[in-house]
């Protein structure tokens, strides 16, 4: 049996197996690549599955493949062709994903956005500023964790914007990925702490803890004991700050263990 023949519940199974022996054994990997090489041979069950693990084994030989699949909108399979061009790194896929972007199908616009994050290209980030404003919340999460790996002033200048004036009530996801701009942010979030607004103290806290850098930790025990305000969604400043603590603590109890195993 191989992947063109026997049932489909079959061919699946062998993927299976050949996809978790593909790290380490090149002929499997050499026969997943093949299914994404020649993705109009094969059952999308099997694209969409291989390419749910496109890190074991998408390599240069499938930019082509993978770049025509992306616009390929018969085969059906966008959202999966976006994980792999981001897998390998195509940024060439950048142009196809910016038109992803409006695309009716919700999978196919987040794996989009997963993938414009994930390439890394600075001159995207205006498209995807909008998307922090979008009804869905998962849409919201997806474009800050996209502009959280791309880094750079603009994007720190979107999620700030979010944290300063909130269109929505709870923005973990904008705090989080401000978390991800540290050390440099640190002087800000800390300002943002001391803000007359409970909301953003709140946010901002959260956003310290996450950081996981010892320097928040005077400042988050202060507002731990002494800040005591509501947010609009019933959450407290010294409650989150408490948790804030708890976050910084595993974060660094986590780097320690990474640094004694190394």
């Amino acid at each position: 049996m191989d992947l063109r023949t026997g049932t489909l519940e079959d061919r699946e199974e062998l993927l299976y197996e050949l996809l978790d022996r593909a790290a380490d054994d090149p002929s499997a990997a050499a026969e997943v690549r093949a299914v994404v090489r020649d993705y109009e041979q094969h059952h999308r069950s099997l694209y969409t599955r291989a390419l749910n693990r496109a890190d074991v084994f998408v390599d240069g030989s499938l930019r082509g493949p993978l770049l025509a699949a992306l616009q390929d909108t018969r085969y059906n399979c966008q959202a999966w062709a976006a994980m792999g061009c981001s897998a390998g790194g195509f940024t060439e896929a950048v142009p196809t994903l910016l038109d992803l972007l409006d695309d009716h199908d919700w999978n196919v616009r987040g794996e989009a956005v997963r993938a414009l994050g994930r390439l890394g290209d600075a001159a995207v980030v205006p498209a995807l500023v909008p998307l922090l404003g979008d009804p869905q919340e998962f849409t919201r999460q997806q474009a800050a964790d996209a502009l959280g790996e791309i880094g750079g002033p603009a994007a720190l200048a979107a999620l700030w914007q979010e944290l300063e004036h909130r269109r929505f009530p709870r923005i973990g996801y904008v705090a989080s990925n401000l978390a991800r701009f540290a050390p440099e942010v640190l002087p800000q979030l800390s300002a943002a702490a001391g803000s007359a607004d409970p909301n953003v103290r709140y946010w901002a806290v959260v956003a310290l803890g996450s950081t996981g850098d010892s320097q928040a930790v005077p400042l988050l025990e202060r507002l731990m004991a002494t800040d005591h305000a509501a947010t609009v969604f019933d959450g407290r400043v010294d409650v989150a700050a408490k948790k804030a603590l708890r976050t910084l603590r595993r974060i660094q109890a986590a780097i320690a263990a990474r640094s004694a195993g190394s």
